[in-house]
């Protein structure tokens, strides 16, 4: 799977998710646009975006979107990496068009 980590996703996370081609917002140079233009520009490039934007159903219209979106709860390293099972096999598990909210 293609993945994208939003900006404020800890990038050590990466680590974890070797089977797949990990990828930062940062790193595509696409920092500066906004949630909207950056999920238009990422779908068909990606397969699974996280982010820890709790918002973002809320202010985007997630309707008919291609790409996969996964939040995560928080953006710290140190209790993120704790749960570390459970985020990859919800990456593993991400299907077309789904949005899950992780809960610790």
């Amino acid at each position: 799977m293609r993945i994208l980590f939003d900006q404020g996703t800890p990038v050590p996370l990466r680590r974890a998710l070797t089977a797949h081609k990990v990828s930062t917002v940062f790193e595509m140079d696409w920092a500066k646009l906004e949630n909207g233009d950056l999920l238009r520009v990422a779908e068909g490039q990606f397969d699974v975006f996280v982010t820890t934007d709790q918002n973002l159903r809320y202010q985007q219209n997630l309707t008919g979107r291609q790409l996969a979106i996964l939040v995560l709860p928080t953006t710290n390293w140190l209790e993120l990496r704790g749960h570390l099972p459970g985020i990859t096999a919800a990456v593993d598990a991400m299907q077309s068009g789904e949005y899950r909210e992780l809960q610790f």
